[in-house]
């Protein structure tokens, strides 16, 4: 989005109505991150204030009963909460939870908050960057739809917009086809930080090739290689369907669909690193194909069996960078580790909520093309 245009939207005269935002304990850090950006967005205002964060607090019954409590009026604002369904790392969030918080409770006190703002607030949007129950989204037995239920609560609760980043499964949005729900990537945000890395990698398809772990991630590969001009890769599991092994069907063989690996960089592109298998196999087949470097890029890094297996990959020379963003929570030892890179996304949620409270066009935000050539264009000029 232009510069002109964020002129225009600095107007106070065009907002919806005063903005106020939540950041649930679970997401601090990015809420006090965006409230920065968006001070800065808004310097041409007239509105007298030196911070958009409104503070609640949560009250609890020893039978492990709470609600939520706003600790300051929201009526008549635009209200955007923003939360970490995922973060269980954090000391300062889990603070309240002895035991760890789970996603469920997360979801819970998100409910708490839009229903001790419905009524007075002039609207409620929800940030969910990682979108809650997100790898449930498909049924082929007697099995719940969680992320389907999940986002008709929340509109029957009476929000009006939902925004999330990278949906495991973008097609969720179907639930509730009438609705608010914008699904945002990533992708400007992952080719900016990789190009400026110092990388040491040429973008072309002689040089460079863009790889997804598995068949769930081809949507994603297909706009890197679109837009790059490189070629892509997939790999798959062959399984053998006539045997189950622990409920599940054993896998044969791993296949790679593309061209050849040998002599090229490769970038991994997926949604997100959970336990880490499955990036750890790509690489060490990558490695065995002949790859130069290999860079991982994921939205999420969960890590949630930890670092170890990362730390021993990058010392056998699996791998030469890990990418993730801070849509989620990310430990100060994940940040430490020489292999990774924090992609801050703080900037483009600000935009985000600041065009919508705005009510103006989200185009330029939602699909990046155009922000990639003018990117890879700048680079090659400076060439």
């Amino acid at each position: 989005m232009s510069e002109n245009t964020y002129d225009i939207l600095n107007s106070s005269t065009m907002r919806v109505a005063p903005l106020k935002i939540i950041a649930m304990h679970n997401c601090r850090e990015l809420g006090d991150k965006i409230n920065t950006i968006i001070l800065n967005l808004c310097t041409n205002e007239s509105v007298n204030t030196d911070s958009y964060l409104a503070n609640y607090h949560m009250e609890y019954l020893r039978t492990g009963e709470r609600r939520a409590v706003i600790e300051e009026s929201v009526r008549g604002t635009d209200l955007y909460i923003i939360t970490d369904v995922v973060n269980r790392n954090d000391e300062e969030a889990m603070k309240g939870y002895p035991y760890g918080a789970t996603p469920d409770e997360h979801f819970m006190d998100l409910k708490r908050i839009i229903s001790a703002c419905r009524g007075t607030a002039h609207r409620i949007n929800v940030i969910m960057p990682f979108l809650y129950e997100c790898r449930f989204d498909n049924r082929s037995r007697l099995e719940s739809l969680d992320p389907s239920i999940a986002l008709k609560d929340m509109f029957g609760m009476g929000i009006s917009n939902f925004i999330t980043f990278d949906a495991h499964e973008p097609r969720v949005q179907n639930a509730i086809p009438i609705q608010g729900i914008d699904n945002y990537p990533t992708s400007y945000n992952f080719i900016d930080a990789i190009i400026n890395g110092n990388e040491g990698i040429t973008i072309d398809k002689d040089s460079l090739i863009i790889v997804s772990p598995d068949i769930g991630g081809m949507g994603r590969v297909v706009f890197y290689s679109s837009i790059l001009g490189i070629n892509m890769g997939m790999f798959y599991e062959r399984k053998n369907y006539s045997e189950l092994v622990d409920g599940t069907n054993p896998v044969v063989a791993v296949e790679f669909l593309g061209g050849d690996i040998k002599g090229k960089d490769v970038i991994i592109v997926d949604d997100m690193i959970d336990s880490g298998n499955s990036m750890i196999k790509t690489a060490t087949e990558l490695k065995r194909r002949g790859a130069n470097k290999v860079i991982i890029a994921a939205t999420y890094g969960l890590f949630n069996d930890g670092l170890e297996k990362f730390d021993k990959a990058y010392k056998e020379g699996l791998f030469n960078r890990i990418y993730t963003t801070n849509l989620t929570y990310c430990t100060n030892e994940l940040k430490s580790r020489e292999y990774y890179r924090n992609v801050d996304m703080s900037e483009q949620i600000g935009k985000i909520i600041n065009t919508i409270n705005c009510d103006s066009s989200l185009s330029e935000l939602i699909d990046h093309s155009a922000l990639i050539i003018d990117l890879l264009k700048n680079k090659q000029n400076n060439i």
